[in-house]
């Protein structure tokens, strides 16, 4: 007999879980809904020529290809399978399952532009696949909840973000975080400025390494792309710029002096603070990360990434805008920007901290226990009534002995039980006991309902 396992990178959730993050998804479903974001889906599945090529080379390493069916290898000869992999690869497999939600949502907006209107604001929630190595928040099979603006180029949008991130916090609960912002022009104008200009793609897949590898191994990564002792010695001012606004941006338009793109960088990045501030947000927790850089290649504005403080967790959101990712699908020049949540992250970080209610609603309120066949009867029209109130109830299936039935709903935290004995069907008057607290009051139907409601 097999023994039954899960793939490594990938889990179950059991009802105790799942209440946990539909209160997490459905508080963070709502906030983007306040914002004007309207919900879409695309499937599991993508042609592979849709996700290749977009998230650079070590990102297209951990995209699960789909092998196609039948006999996929049919039409393959020795000397094809001497080329190795990458020659291969389009003859045995044309879908791969989705990376991000990103790039489908690109392809998404291409393909029904005639009947989207622009700026369109979509949020998406379904789970993606990388097969990455496993370890501590990181997955092979994890939710991403995006909220992206596409149609517009204006740094509001940028704003608003923040804006969400702060007010979908604090619904959670989640006071210490900080989100770190960038801009991916900056970076090219770091980049131009060290002479090594064309190359801020390298640049950026290195310094994205820098929290996980430290600064002497993300110079050693750039020694292998070809960049020269000179050039580090000129980045090493950038690592070590930090401080606030006003001592961050005239450092570094100094530095980036002749580089155009560059303190176009500044200058938006300068705006989106602005707008944060107008918009009447006290005390923003954002803060200027030169070292920001996020290895996507689509990005191409502003960067974002979002830490929780005092726990041991990488970022749990992250996001930016990318000017021309619709372009390759055929539809140039739409500017979009977003943010994509890391929902099983963001659970690992609240089940440590417990700020999860002790009581989801959507868990069942109510058990009616039923003594005899007879009684139980007379309990199925109850269990109608207290579910037309709007309360999750339940009749156990069976009128077993009472110990049992209450212990049932002990197990699944169910926090009241009606009791119908052969008495309280006579009357009307019924027993109902709070399982938290112990206590018991003979009610009316009426009185049970007002005080489980």
């Amino acid at each position: 007999m097999e023994k039954p396992s899960l793939p490594k990178g990938t889990r179950d959730f059991g009802p105790a879980q799942m209440l946990k993050r539909q209160y997490l998804l459905q508080t963070i479903r709502t906030i983007f809904t306040r914002y004007g974001f309207l919900p879409i889906e695309t499937p599991a599945m993508e042609n592979l020529s849709v996700l290749t090529g977009k998230y650079g080379d070590e990102g297209d390493q951990l995209i699960y290809k789909i092998l196609n069916s039948g006999d996929f290898i049919k039409d393959i000869d020795e000397k094809q399978f001497q080329e190795g992999s990458k020659k291969l690869l389009p003859k045995i497999s044309k879908k791969a399952l989705r990376y991000d939600l990103t790039v489908p949502f690109a392809r998404h907006v291409v393909m029904n532009r005639n009947e989207i209107t622009f700026p369109f604001k979509r949020y998406q929630i379904q789970p993606v696949w990388r097969a990455d190595r496993p370890q501590k928040g990181r997955y092979c099979e994890f939710m991403q909840c995006d909220a992206d603006v596409v149609g517009t180029n204006s740094l509001l949008c940028e704003a608003e973000i923040v804006l969400m991130i702060h007010e979908a916090f604090a619904a959670l609960g989640i006071k210490d975080f900080i989100i770190k912002i960038n801009n991916r022009k900056i970076l090219t104008g770091i980049a131009d400025s060290i002479g090594k200009e064309g190359s801020e793609a390298e640049l950026c897949v290195a310094i994205d390494k820098l929290d996980k590898i430290g600064q002497d191994a993300v110079l050693d990564e750039l020694r292998t792309k070809d960049f020269t002792e000179a050039q580090l010695t000129k980045l090493l001012p950038v690592f070590n710029l930090k401080g606030n606004n006003k001592e961050i941006f005239p450092a570094l338009r100094a530095l980036l002096k002749d580089s155009s793109v560059g303190l176009k960088g500044i200058e938006e990045l300068e705006r989106v603070y602005d707008l944060i501030e107008k918009s009447g947000l006290a005390n923003a927790s954002v803060e200027t990360d030169l070292t920001l850089a996020r290895g996507l290649s689509y990005y191409t504005g502003a960067i974002f990434e979002v830490k929780i403080l005092n726990v041991q967790m990488g970022s749990v959101c992250g996001g930016g805008r990318y000017d021309n990712l619709t372009g390759v699908f055929g539809l140039p020049n739409v500017s979009g920007v977003g943010i994509s949540f890391g929902i099983d992250r963001i659970y690992d970080v609240m089940n440590e901290l417990e700020l999860f209610p002790s009581q989801d609603s959507n868990a069942t309120q109510l058990l009616i226990c039923a003594f005899d066949d007879t009684t139980f009867e007379h309990a199925l029209p109850l269990v109608t009534k207290f579910r037309i109130k709007g309360i999750n109830t339940e009749l156990y299936p069976e009128p077993l002995k009472i110990k049992k039935q209450l212990s049932y709903a002990d197990d699944k935290k169910i926090p009241f039980a009606l009791l119908i004995g052969e008495d309280e069907m006579k009357s009307g008057i019924y027993s109902l006991k709070n399982l938290v607290t112990g206590e018991q009051h003979k009610v009316t139907l009426e009185e049970s309902i007002h005080k489980i409601a």
